[in-house]
């Protein structure tokens, strides 16, 4: 190491931010106007979460998600994932901009249905899984939610407050069959697990996101009140 430290010159902090993003450097930093306001950003960034979706899937079999004794390699979450986003836009008719709500615990479907969300153009609205029936049914409803994914517990929870959010779409993750009510089985939408790799494997269209569109809504806590949407951009 001190032969590989004699070679650099000595810098300060500020010196060595400068070099790290001046011109032609990955970390490049450019002023760009978004909204009428000039904000520093990084020139060579993925534009948008899509574009971080797409990367990934360069990763081809390596494994993305171990869950127990389940793996799940980025192609196939990619196919999972792009499978999804076509039942999104053409079963439910979620289109850029659209909020999607997800509710579920750590299962591998939870990244499966951000993701989706996500290559489409979708505003992916992820509540606490802890939260209660009524807790659950305003972070829905507050969202403008009309697409709802959750899993059993969840679904059991949200179930005595669907009538008042009108969704246009519940799909339910790991649910026995006699348990959906009116919710739609994801599995039957799209794959089981072990079928992943069986999926058709083409991209979705490109939605055309632009670095400042919206991507997110996390909810604040909400300690000293209801909690607040916080959006985030792509």
């Amino acid at each position: 190491m001190a032969d590989n430290a004699a070679k650099w010159p000595a810098m300060t902090i500020e010196e060595a931010h400068a070099f790290l993003t001046s011109p032609g450097t990955p970390f490049e930093m450019e002023t760009v106007e978004i909204r009428g306001v000039p904000i520093r950003t990084y020139k060579n960034a993925p534009p948008s979460l899509r574009a971080v979706f797409d990367l990934g899937r360069a990763w081809g079999e390596r494994e993305f998600i171990v869950y127990e004794g389940e793996r799940l390699t980025y192609e196939n979450h990619y196919r999972a994932a792009t499978a999804f986003g076509r039942v999104l836009k053409e079963k439910y008719g979620v289109k850029k901009g659209d909020r999607v709500a997800l509710i579920m615990r750590n299962f591998p479907e939870w990244s499966i249905v951000f993701w989706a969300v996500a290559a489409i153009g979708g505003v992916i609205v992820p509540l606490n899984a802890w939260g209660t029936g009524p807790e659950l049914e305003y972070g829905v409803s507050d969202s403008g939610s009309r697409v709802l994914i959750v899993d059993h517990e969840r679904l059991d929870r949200i179930r005595p407050h669907l009538k008042s959010l009108g969704l246009d779409g519940l799909v339910a993750v790991r649910t026995p069959a006699d348990e959906l009510g009116v919710a739609e089985a994801f599995e039957a939408l799209v794959a089981k697990p072990d079928d992943y790799a069986k999926l058709p494997a083409e991209a979705l269209p490109d939605p055309g996101m632009q670095p400042e569109d919206d991507a997110t809504i996390f909810y604040t806590s909400g300690t000293t009140g209801k909690p607040k949407g916080a959006l985030g951009s792509q």
